[in-house]
Order: C-alpha cells, then structure tokens, then sequence
C-alpha cells in the first residue's frame, strides 16, 4: 500500500470510527525542518516507503490494526524507528527521550512559525 509519497499532501480524518484518506492537506500543519539537507530528504523518502512497505507485509490487516502501539508488528515497530530517527536528524536532534519531548518540540516550532 503506497499512500503518498513524502512531500505529497495527504488529508486523514475520521468518520465514526473509521479512518479516511484524503490525498489534500495531512501533513499541512507539520512544522518541516527548516534546512534538511539532499541526504536527510533522501533519508526520510527511504524511511516512508519503508513503513509502506513493512505495512505490506501485512495484507490482511487494517491500518487501525497496523497502528496499534501494543498490537503493532515488529517489523513495523522497526520501521517507524528508522522514519523517527530520519525526521529527528533533519530537526537537527539526536532523538528524543520519549513521543511527548518530541511533540513538544513540534509544537514549540509551530508555535515560533505562527506567531506575529
């Protein structure tokens, strides 16, 4: 399953319980690193597709199921791991002790993006 490629827009929403697509706006209000380099874009492409294609590995399942933290298959897990260490060097960081530093820096960033 190839949903877009990085730098494409892609739009998710709900509808009940269910998860949609939409190939629109997703990833509009994602702060983007301000400079990354060739080889950190290049990076980040490789590390996309390898979540896309670690979700291959699992026809049967539905992306709720896939994106599932307790639930998720290791090699899933491993994939997402290679895209966050991608997207943390373009940021300029080494990692981030746990998802709330790393949102929190997002939202700092977005916030220092927004504000007059």
């Amino acid at each position: 399953m190839k949903l877009a490629r990085v730098g494409e827009k892609l739009m998710q929403g709900r509808i009940k319980s269910d998860y949609r697509y939409s190939a629109a706006i997703i990833y509009n209000n994602f702060p983007w690193p301000e400079n990354p380099t060739d080889k950190q874009r290049a990076a980040i492409e490789t590390a996309a597709q390898g979540v896309f294609d670690a979700r291959d590995e699992f026809p049967g399942a539905s992306l709720a199921d896939l994106d599932d933290p307790v639930a998720m298959p290791p090699a899933l897990v491993k994939a997402h791991q290679r895209l966050d260490a991608a997207v943390d060097a373009a940021y300029g960081q080494k990692g981030f002790a746990n998802d709330a530093a790393r949102v929190a820096f997002l939202f700092e960033m977005y916030r220092r993006l927004t504000s007059l």
